[in-house]
């Protein structure tokens, strides 16, 4: 009896050892994501920064200025970026646009250019981007993620099969990596030297709220697991979302940097603004799929995640805008009914506007209106000449996109557009 009683309590004493081991574990791993969620949010501001630094760069609103004698490099006003956000739409009133420029001063993006205002004030006071004068603090935070964007940026630019629809423990994720071949896929790039170094890189990534596993069950390891990447580097951040102290994450689409804004959503469809030939903005309608895969040279895609209202996923119009189809000897026949047009396109932070779709030759599918494309006049139903010089007549649209992608910033485009009589 006394064995049996002794037995019995070496078993609740395992018992209550398992619950302390099991709750140690939960316990570290809550601690692990409150950890990579605040520095995704980091993350986040440090994109939202630079993509606000780049359009302020585009609009020239940043620029070299003088005062008493002396002139300060690559610096903007602080009472004219109040007015630019107000005019862009970024913040509704002075006060609002006040605290999204404290915020980025909080955060060492931006700093008055002689460090002597730790608040940002609506003065004509310089401040300047740390990036543009080689102070911002590159610590080991910035360097993973700075290496997360690059690896993101290879891998929307590369053909290949890693990003796939599966299945886990019975439930279907899109856009999935399976670990040992985002291990192999790394390796080939030479990001890393062995698979342990590139473990070791995985688990980093998913550390700072870069990668995670699909259901977050598991840290980043060598083998079938799947994962997925949680930041979409190329979404264009709203201002506001830096003063949303309750922001996360929300895991979208990333086809193209080429992509438009959503502007509203009701029932089953969703819907995106698209410049016409006659100029008018007219509305498209977008049918949802549950597949990435090509289909009749145009891809269609929607996000079932959840959204936030003031960041809304990003969805291309699965329809071609071509009343007909053309040949390239039609576009190019003397006395044909189509005259050439060339535009000189800079991008922007997340890209230069519109939507390359079609075959042989291809076409503009959308154009952002608020966009670079739209700027300097892109029109959707233009047919594609040229990129930077070479002739895309004969080419498929994901060969003029990767041309597109892996060229300069600022692009030159020959497009033939019919003229209607």
């Amino acid at each position: 009896m006394k064995r049996l009683r002794g037995s019995c309590i070496s078993t609740y004493d395992w018992m209550y050892r398992l619950y302390c081991t099991l709750s140690v574990m939960d316990g570290i791993g809550n601690t692990m994501q409150k950890k990579a969620a605040e520095l995704e949010r980091m993350a986040e501001v440090l994109v939202t920064g630079e993509q606000l630094r780049l359009r302020l760069h585009e609009g020239k609103v940043i620029k070299d200025r003088r005062h008493h004698l002396r002139t300060y490099p690559n610096c903007f006003v602080a009472k004219e970026i109040i007015d630019w956000l107000i005019e862009h739409k970024e913040a509704s009133e002075r006060e609002t646009a006040i605290k999204i420029m404290q915020k980025l001063l909080d955060q060492s993006i931006i700093h008055h250019v002689c460090d002597e205002h730790k608040e940002f004030k609506d003065m004509k006071l310089f401040y300047r981007f740390r990036k543009d004068d080689g102070t911002f603090p590159l610590d080991n935070e910035a360097k993973v993620f700075m290496r997360g964007q690059r690896i993101y940026e290879k891998l929307m630019n590369t053909e290949n099969s890693l990003l796939q629809a599966r299945d886990e423990d019975g439930v279907t994720y899109e856009r999935t990596l399976v670990a040992s071949e985002f291990i192999d896929w790394l390796l080939q790039e030479g990001e890393t030297d062995t698979r342990e170094e590139t473990e070791q890189l995985g688990r980093r990534l998913l550390e700072h709220g870069i990668i995670q596993h699909v259901s977050n069950k598991h840290h980043f390891m060598d083998g079938g697991l799947l994962y997925q990447f949680r930041m979409n580097f190329r979404r264009r951040r709203r201002l506001m979302e830096l003063l949303n102290e309750r922001w996360r994450s929300i895991p979208e689409n990333h086809d193209s940097p080429f992509c438009l804004r959503k502007q509203a959503s009701e029932g089953g469809n969703t819907s995106f603004l698209s410049v016409s030939p006659t100029k008018e903005i007219k509305l498209v309608t977008a049918v949802r799929r549950s597949s990435l895969s090509s289909s009749c040279g145009s891809i269609g895609y929607y996000s079932s995640s959840p959204t936030l209202s003031s960041s809304p996923p990003v969805l291309c119009n699965p329809k071609s805008v071509l009343k007909r189809q053309v040949s390239p000897d039609e576009l190019q026949a003397p006395g044909g009914h189509f005259i050439k047009k060339t535009f000189t396109i800079m991008g922007d932070a997340v890209g230069w506007g519109f939507v390359v779709r079609g075959s042989k030759p291809c076409h503009i599918q959308a154009v952002d209106p608020g966009g670079p494309a739209a700027a300097v006049g892109m029109k959707v139903r233009q047919f594609v000449v040229s990129v930077n010089g070479l002739n895309v007549l004969n080419l498929d649209y994901r060969t003029v996109s990767n041309l597109i992608l892996t060229g300069p910033r600022t692009v030159v485009m020959e497009v033939m557009e019919e003229v209607e009589y």
